[in-house]
């Protein structure tokens, strides 16, 4: 089978992490292709995420790089057998960029999510009309019908949160994400008052870092934290205009955890997040030296 064009994000992943190993152990790849009876390139292709391995070289090969971590070995077996066509996501490939298939694969394998937003909902607490203001705002334009596919996809991914077992989602936006009034004043009215429904789910919640917040969180991009299924799986996805990286060295790793702590710590606890909404639907709250006080009808009032 020739190598794969384009390998999915987490392919890449299961590559890494044989690399890893083998680094790891000292091992060079002629010795691990020798040790599963293949070639240089072809350990070097597996490693790049753009061919396929089977659980039974796998295992092999973690017998080989002396690596007796079995939740670690298991789950790297667990992504090797999933396939093409396996998921829901896969409705969409050529539909949209690969990007959109790869998120929504990363999301639904996660444990858990923790993500900030500077300026923005997040993605899987949207109102389709707030998503659609969204991508109908994009540059260059899209086309209509591939807005109204993006706003299916993502409608789509937020059902991960209503499962059987759903994981833990915890997001941190800044207090201009409820002011901006993304797609007019009744759709950012809606996207709020959706929210306060969604968070009344056990495994939601929202943290909101006020303007009267003294601490300073060096994040301008969308970022998520997806705990793998076992923490050498842990993801880091950034959401950027010109790229959106997956970042997994476990410097990567503890710079965001560390980030993400000092998001938690400049916001208000979930409750006191929460009862912001309130006034910002009612038109009636402005911040004075960092304290809330009422007047009349504002001009940022949704």
């Amino acid at each position: 089978m020739p190598p794969r064009d384009n390998p999915t994000a987490r392919q890449v992943r299961l590559g890494a992490e044989l690399r890893k190993l083998r680094e790891r152990a000292g091992k060079t790849a002629r010795e691990a292709a020798g040790r599963i009876s293949t070639d240089q390139a072809r350990i070097s292709n597996i490693e790049a995420g753009r061919s396929g391995i089977s659980e039974e070289r796998i295992r092999r090969l973690a017998s080989f790089y002396a690596c007796d971590d079995e939740a670690l070995i298991d789950a790297l077996c667990a992504i090797s057998r999933e396939h093409r066509g396996q998921f829901w996501w896969d409705e969409y490939r050529g539909v949209l960029a690969p990007g959109f298939l790869d998120i929504a694969e990363l999301e639904h394998h996660a444990r858990y999510m923790h993500s900030f937003q500077p300026v923005t909902m997040p993605g899987l607490l949207q109102t389709p009309e707030y998503a659609r203001a969204l991508f109908s705002a994009a540059l260059p334009r899209l086309p209509e019908d591939e807005v109204e596919a993006r706003v299916e996809h993502r409608m789509r991914r937020a059902t991960v949160l209503d499962r059987d077992e759903p994981p833990e989602f915890a997001s941190i936006v800044h207090e201009a994400a409820l002011r901006v009034r993304v797609g007019g004043r009744k759709v950012a009215r809606a996207q709020l008052e959706y929210l306060l429904e969604a968070t009344d789910r056990p495994n939601v919640s929202l943290r909101v870092i006020p303007f009267a917040s003294e601490l300073h969180v060096d994040m301008t991009h969308t970022v998520l934290y997806a705990g793998g299924v076992v923490p050498q799986l842990d993801t880091v996805h950034i959401d950027a205009p010109t790229r959106s990286p997956y970042l997994d060295a476990e410097a990567e790793l503890h710079r965001f955890r560390l980030l993400l702590d000092l998001g938690r710590t400049a916001s208000l606890d979930p409750a006191e997040s929460l009862s912001l909404f309130h006034p910002v639907l009612e038109g009636e709250m402005v911040w004075s030296a960092g304290v809330v006080t009422r007047q009349g009808p504002s001009s940022l009032a949704l």
